[in-house]
């Protein structure tokens, strides 16, 4: 039941904070969607430095995974939003914007991942 309760209260935290940056960031002025592009480039980096510090450290409480990776990280980032930004780039022939948000988000995602993981190990 812990585990539950952990990630419950770690994926709202992350989802209410992802909701308040795509108020703050997305609009109709920008083509990109600046917030989840930041949501998901920063719960990449997260989730690579509480994985990563998992790994190196044996006593690390399992509570602390589900809390910040599972929950927190899991409500925070938004695949299910890319996936539909994307599909209305490609719908109205935005193929510049979709390339670009695309390209960017996967490249710098995976890069935030190795970047956690690499601070993970140094601090």
């Amino acid at each position: 039941m812990k585990p539950l309760l952990l990630i419950f209260f770690g994926g709202g935290f992350g989802s209410v904070l992802r909701y308040i940056i795509g108020k703050w960031l997305n609009n109709t002025e920008n083509t990109i969607p600046y917030g989840t592009f930041l949501v998901n480039v920063l719960g990449s980096l997260i989730i690579g430095i509480v994985l990563g510090y998992a790994a190196k450290v044996s006593n690390t409480s399992n509570s602390y995974v589900f809390l910040l990776a599972t929950g927190f990280c899991g409500g925070f980032t938004t695949f299910s939003a890319f996936a539909y930004e994307n599909h209305l780039f490609l719908k109205n022939g935005d193929y510049f914007s979709f390339l670009i948000y695309a390209l960017g988000s996967l490249i710098l995602g995976l890069l935030a991942v190795f970047v956690g993981f690499y601070f993970s190990k140094v601090f």
